[in-house]
């Protein structure tokens, strides 16, 4: 089987992670002692794309940042991943963006974040040449790609698959007093999901751009009604919900997907959480949407590729900053 290149565009940042050995505060002139800080690649570009190439795919990364000092400091924390970061391009007088990662014991994180040099990705630059799957992070987060009822996200998805490329997308919760807030993401998804080969949103993410509570597999079976091919619902401790399409449309999902029409077709799947003790859970839907990429990316069945998913999510739960290659990986969840 040839090598499957996957291209891992769109939002990147730096995280700043404080650590919390108490419930965090916000109290007007009052000090309050913390640990030491881990400063990381964050963001879908960094937390997936390493992701994949730690699991074993080969991953090429394309993001926008700033010409300041965090901009240098991320493009060579990349650098020293192995990955191919040429991608990564610095903005002549733009600040590059943040995230400070409030996670104390015991409760899910919080984020304080900057959009930063993303506020400029408009995916008009990307070589996709070569390129077999594009898997674009947080469009929720990249205004030029969701301005203009996301006329520049439905031009990049079209681009793609004009080439031949499975697409794939993941979101990021929406702040309900952002820019992104005011846009009607009902209408923006129902027109840009018939050109989505693979879609990996959270419930969280769902509810936040579109204002409904639903269950996660009723979010996947109406995403696929919509137009998806591959949906993932990503439900935290209820684990991870798949769904597929019916052949014709499978076909029509590159040829990665099309040539495994007839196993992925129709498909209906559950993976539970793995039981694992939480030490964080940032990260953990970025990796499992690296488990699901690479198990697509290396001709696995759904049932195993969502089992690849699952444990991704587990083993940065558990703790560990980078994932083992593919062959470890079910050995140090289980």
């Amino acid at each position: 089987m040839a090598l499957v290149r996957t291209l891992v565009a769109g939002h990147v940042c730096i995280d700043l992670m404080p650590r919390h050995e108490r419930p965090a505060e916000l109290l007007p002139g009052r000090l309050f002692d913390v640990g030491p800080l881990t400063l990381r690649p964050g963001g879908c570009v960094a937390n997936t794309g390493l992701d994949l190439a730690a699991l074993g795919g080969d991953v090429r990364l394309a993001a926008d940042v700033g010409d300041d000092e965090l901009g240098r400091l991320l493009r060579s924390l990349l650098r020293t991943q192995g990955v191919d970061a040429t991608g990564i391009r610095p903005l002549p007088g733009c600040n590059t963006s943040y995230s400070i990662v409030v996670q104390p014991p015991g409760a899910d994180r919080t984020f304080w974040h900057h959009v930063g040099a993303n506020a400029h990705f408009d995916g008009r630059h990307l070589d996709l040449t070569g390129i077999d799957v594009l898997h674009l992070g947080y469009p929720t987060l990249l205004p030029c790609l969701y301005e203009q009822g996301g006329r520049q996200l439905a031009a990049l998805l079209d681009r793609a698959r004009a080439r031949g490329i499975t697409t794939s997308v993941d979101l990021a919760t929406v702040d309900p007093s952002s820019q992104a807030a005011r846009h009607d993401w009902e209408a923006l998804l129902r027109a840009a999901l018939p050109l989505v080969d693979v879609f990996a949103p959270s419930v969280d993410d769902l509810a936040s751009a579109l204002g409904a509570a639903r269950s996660a597999a009723q979010w996947a079976d109406d995403l696929v009604a919509a137009g998806a091919a591959v949906v993932m619902v990503k439900a935290g401790a209820a684990g991870l919900y798949l769904r597929t399409a019916g052949r014709e449309r499978m076909e029509r999902a590159g040829p990665l997907l099309a040539r495994a029409a007839e196993q992925w077709c129709d498909r209906a799947l559950h993976a539970p959480a793995r039981a694992v003790e939480v030490v964080s859970t940032n990260g953990a839907g970025d990796a499992a949407a690296a488990g699901l990429l690479y198990g697509i990316t290396a001709g696995m069945s759904p049932s195993d590729a969502l089992d690849v998913a699952a444990d991704a999510a587990a083993a940065r739960v558990g703790g560990l900053d980078r994932l083992p290659p593919f062959e470890e990986l079910s050995v140090t969840t289980g």
